[in-house]
């Protein structure tokens, strides 16, 4: 005869192992997420865990430009690139607009030139203020250029792009709530327990809209602005993406290598 009360309990403890090992235990790193009714793919990385790295030109000092051709070079080493994001803004010929650090080579310097015209008119490099994304010894940050270039930390990798999103925890107000200026948009914040994370935008967003998604779910207290239109961009295998910049290709890369 079979134990029903023991029979239960066996059922209950099966279930709950089954839960435990489930997708909320091992949660891809990144995910479709919805804000508003705007659709985005979030990357979540433990900076202290992940192997989070910037790369710009290959072995032959040309510029990957494509995340297929960063992903051949990771492979040649022994290594998968299993997830990559366009790092910033890049002149025509891929090089990085501004500071440019890769394995604590300081590649380029920082920029700090302005840009004249009405607000409108001006670059999304040059609205203030930029900031630069940087890992570290401690860890991940990010910071308003001018206090990054004043405080100096000692970085392994940085990259610097604008605007910033995000500035310890308030909106940049520079950014008009219902802003008709909506695109696609990529930006990286640097969240509770220095956790880093990518957000990919899949419609159009304004600016205001696309901090507040860093800010109020994503709960980042700095985040930056890395590139809008058609050069936002995503490589991540697992949801099959394999984006192209319509610029031609991208300049610096934020790629996770396992």
């Amino acid at each position: 005869m079979i134990d029903l009360k023991h029979g239960v309990l066996a059922a209950a403890m099966m279930l709950a192992a089954t839960v435990a090992s489930g997708p909320q235990a091992h949660a891809e790193p990144c995910e479709p997420e919805i804000f508003e009714e705007a659709k985005y793919v979030v990357c979540t990385l433990e900076a202290g865990k992940a192997d989070l790295r910037l790369f710009w030109k290959g072995a032959d000092g040309q510029p990957y430009r494509a995340f297929s051709n960063l992903a051949e070079a990771v492979r040649a080493e022994g290594k998968t690139l299993a997830l990559a994001v366009n790092a910033g803004m890049y002149r025509a010929d891929f090089s990085p607009m501004g500071l440019y650090v890769e394995n604590a080579r300081e590649l380029k310097p920082a920029n700090t030139a302005g840009a004249g015209g009405t607000p409108g008119q001006v670059p999304n490099f040059y609205r203030k203020p930029n900031g630069v994304f940087f890992l570290g010894e401690a860890g991940a940050g990010i910071l308003p250029t001018d206090e990054f270039l004043k405080r100096a930390p000692k970085v392994r990798f940085a990259t610097q792009s604008g605007p910033m999103l995000v500035i310890a925890g308030k909106l940049n107000p520079i950014f008009i709530p219902g802003s008709t200026d909506r695109t696609r948009r990529s930006g990286v914040g640097v969240c509770a327990d220095g956790v880093v994370r990518f957000a990919i935008s899949e419609d159009g967003v304004n600016f205001h809209d696309f901090a507040r998604l860093f800010r109020d779910q994503l709960q980042c207290p700095d985040a930056l602005f890395l590139d809008g239109g058609r050069g936002v961009g995503l490589y991540y295998p697992a949801l099959d993406r394999n984006d192209w910049s319509w610029h031609g290709g991208y300049g610096p890369i934020f790629g996770l290598v396992e």
